[in-house]
């Protein structure tokens, strides 16, 4: 079977995909995966892949990823970016005429593009986001529980769609599909979230089903050898936020940094896109490291407790057997709702009070 998998956004959104492609590929399927971020990377991990116009990271790093910053660049950042790479993912779908279409929800042109070539396309929820349940509100909306309400939450995708309609239109008209009026929808909903983070809702409709994480061990890289050495002491912090980014890094990185030596712990600093930052002088001494990215599935299970941003990424191993004493709180992205989920064993630390 010829697969196009389709995704957009940070490494949280490409590295499922990516395990997907080298799975199908074992398989024995010819599969395709075209992205946004690090083609190069994934095609050294055994991915056959191609880029997607546009870089969220830079939007991020320029703008934060706060939906009123979005609002307020818009029509000179956002849109033109969106369009590109909407564009982009249906010249790769028409050149690689699969058999099925596995895309993002971000890559709103896959459906116009399953349309043309008459397959099928399965959409894929690495939070949920798409398919409605009175059980919790969509992740980035809220985290409180709204109850019978939070089925209108999920409503947010449609007015996401509805914001890029000119350049849907476009591509409709180019690809000869009718201006107006509803596309099949997808053959199936799959959630790639972990059932210990997320048991299936029972309202969710029979197309939707629980998948559970994509992740393989491959391409996430190794261990250096200072980073494996700052493990090996023990007694670890992560402290991550992944995608976020927000004014006042520094700060945040100074109390982790503050909180951490309080609570006897040393810290592992994981900038990702700018949420954290640890301010010169700060870092000083054996007690701090500083990465912008470290492999999840090594790091973890090998700290003492983890701070982070509550994306599928870091949650899955911190829940994963043998990971030791991991707690992680939730966020409007965590893909477990309001809460907290917690790993193998009990904080040995308590964080002192006002942290």
């Amino acid at each position: 079977m010829r697969i196009l998998l389709l995704t957009a956004g940070s490494r949280g959104d490409v590295e499922p995909f990516a395990a997907l492609a080298r799975r199908a590929r074992r398989e024995g399927h010819d599969v395709r995966l075209a992205a946004t971020a690090g083609p190069a990377d994934l095609a050294a991990s055994g991915v056959d892949a191609v880029g997607l116009a546009g870089d969220f990271a830079a939007v991020a790093a320029a703008q934060g990823v706060s939906p009123w910053a979005a609002l307020r660049s818009y029509r000179s950042v956002v849109a033109p970016m969106m369009a590109a790479m909407l564009r982009s993912a249906v010249d790769v779908a028409m050149a690689h005429r699969p058999d099925v279409i596995v895309a993002h929800p971000k890559v709103l042109s896959a459906r116009l593009a399953a349309a043309r070539l008459g397959v099928p396309y399965v959409a894929v929820e690495l939070v949920p986001t798409l398919s409605p349940t009175r059980e919790f509100a969509a992740a980035g909306v809220t985290t409180a529980d709204l109850g019978a309400a939070n089925r209108l939450t999920y409503r947010l995708g449609a007015a996401a769609e509805a914001a890029f309609r000119g350049p849907l239109r476009r591509l409709r008209a180019d690809l000869g599909l009718p201006s107006r009026g509803r596309l099949p929808g997808p053959a199936l909903t799959a959630v790639a979230v972990s059932r210990s983070l997320l048991p299936p809702p029972p309202d969710w409709p029979e197309t939707t089903r629980a998948v559970g994480h994509w992740h393989d061990g491959t391409g996430d890289g190794e261990a250096d050898p200072e980073l494996d050495a700052f493990l090996a002491r023990g007694d670890v912090l992560y402290a991550g936020l992944g995608s976020m980014t927000a004014p006042g890094a520094q700060e945040r990185g100074r109390a982790v940094v503050g909180a951490a030596r309080a609570s006897r712990l040393r810290v592992l600093v994981v900038t990702g896109w700018g949420g954290l930052e640890v301010p010169a002088g700060t870092d000083s001494g054996d007690d701090v490291l500083v990465r912008r990215a470290v492999p999840h599935h090594l790091v973890l299970p090998r700290c003492a407790a983890a701070v982070h941003h509550g994306a599928p990424a870091p949650c899955t191993p911190c829940c994963a057997p043998g990971s030791r004493r991991l707690s992680c709180r939730s966020s409007p992205t965590s893909p477990s709702g309001p809460g907290s989920c917690t790993g193998a064993g009990s904080p040995r630390h308590r964080w002192p009070t006002g942290t």
